[in-house]
């Protein structure tokens, strides 16, 4: 084993050769620098992208299923529904969430809801918002920070008041200019307080119970003032629907119960329902698949982003060889005057090293200034980890360790007096 202090000659001496030959030094690094910057921004890319749908997907609770109306097709694919004249009645009935609530073990919580869309006025301005009439425990479970003033209570409930909760997007558009809490707007023919304020979830790629503009109602107040039947009326008469819920979010005891759960709602709904007009999503599904995903388009980019530093190697090796034919004489005198191979060998590798390790240093730079770029003039958010780090950083050294040991084998295996020949 060779000390530390007998390396530090060789260290001198291939620092020395990198600082003789600057700029074939600095192109020949250029390949481990873009590799290892390329490594690192791509995984910071996919690393973002699949936090975000993550994060999205555990604000929904990882402990909740999610059971939606649906309205049933035939089977040519129509849309359908049991018909009292034109209305279309389908859907989850309050019964189904007491049969949930009372039968399916380790529930916890369910949440009813209703959805409808109706136009909002404030003055001259005018908004289409969806209405969800639901109880106070919807912000238990569907965690949203409150932006402003408070969400629904149990006395707004039991008192059916004409309050309402909006998302910050239906307040920037509704009520842009004016005092937000207090503020009276006009929901189809009735009036209500705007009593809350709370930011949007809208999920992106991800389902979320959000959309763009919200307005949150208890739900017996919903039931007094609008009924459970959405009608529109046409030229060619009446047609509508009639839904006694849109959605139930349960709520488990822990997330070993949700799948098992899931199935249990799915055989309780099956019984009491003739057509598949429901829907169960379990986020703690979605969250599985997403870090399957995640691990997936991680492998995919690192070994695109991997092919850089391949082609990196290769110039390196192509320069040492190129500088084992300039030095085969200054070889030939080292190993005449009793140099061992493996001195030879261990020169050369440090060369090769110096030319790795400095192009990888650089290419962290890289790599982590693309991801503030690519946020900063996008939007688009990124994650730079510190395994990508290591990883981009031990590849480009490993690839230059790999890539010069045939060089400076090849330089060792020379022969002293054919080397001392060499013109």
């Amino acid at each position: 084993m060779i000390a530390l202090r007998t390396l530090w000659p060789f260290v001198r001496l291939g620092l020395t050769d990198v600082w003789r030959h600057k700029t074939r030094s600095f192109l020949t690094m250029l390949g481990m620098v873009f590799g290892v910057g390329s490594v690192i921004s791509m995984l910071a890319v996919g690393e973002g992208a699949s936090q975000q749908a993550l994060d999205a997907i555990k604000r929904l609770g990882s402990q909740n299923i999610m059971v939606m109306s649906v309205k049933p097709t035939s089977e040519d694919g129509v849309s359908t529904g049991a018909q009292r004249g034109r209305l279309a009645v389908y859907g989850l009935l309050y019964d189904d969430e007491r049969r949930i609530r009372e039968t399916v073990p380790g529930v916890v919580l369910t949440v009813p809801a209703r959805m409808t869309r109706r136009n909002a006025r404030l003055g001259e301005r005018q908004l289409e918002l969806r209405v969800v009439e639901t109880i106070p425990s919807w912000f238990g479970v569907v965690q949203r920070p409150v932006l402003a003033g408070r969400v629904l209570t149990e006395h707004d409930m039991l008192s059916s008041a004409n309050v309402c909760v909006l998302t910050e997007h239906g307040v920037r558009r509704l009520l842009a200019g004016e005092e937000m809490l207090g503020q009276r707007i006009r929901v189809s023919s009735s009036v209500f307080e705007v009593v809350g304020i709370v930011k949007n979830e809208t999920g992106g790629t991800v389902r979320a119970p959000d959309s763009e503009a919200d307005a949150y109602i208890p739900l017996s107040t919903g039931t007094r003032l609008f009924g459970e039947a959405n009608v529109r009326y046409s030229a060619g008469g009446m047609e509508g629907e009639r839904v006694e819920l849109s959605e139930i979010i349960v709520k488990m005891s822990d997330t070993d119960a949700v799948e098992p759960g899931s199935k249990a709602i799915e055989a309780v709904l099956a019984r009491f329902h003739k057509k598949k007009d429901y829907k169960i999503d379990v986020p703690l599904t979605l969250l599985r698949e997403a870090e399957r995903t995640k691990r997936t388009y991680n492998i995919v980019l690192g070994a695109i982003a991997g092919i850089s530093l391949l082609v990196g190697g290769i110039g390196i090796m192509n320069i040492m060889l190129a500088s084992v034919t300039e030095r085969t004489k200054e070889i030939g005198i080292r190993r005449a005057i009793g140099a061992r191979r493996s001195r030879i060998v261990i020169q050369f590798l440090i060369n090769t090293c110096v030319l790795s390790i400095g192009g990888g240093l650089l290419g962290l730079l890289l790599g982590v200034l693309i991801p503030v770029l690519i946020t900063s003039a996008t939007g688009m958010p990124t994650v730079v980890r510190f395994y990508s780090l290591t990883l981009a950083f031990g590849i480009s050294v490993a690839v230059g360790i790999v890539f010069g040991l045939y060089p400076a084998m090849r330089a060792a295996a020379l022969d002293p007096i054919e080397a001392l020949r060499h013109e």
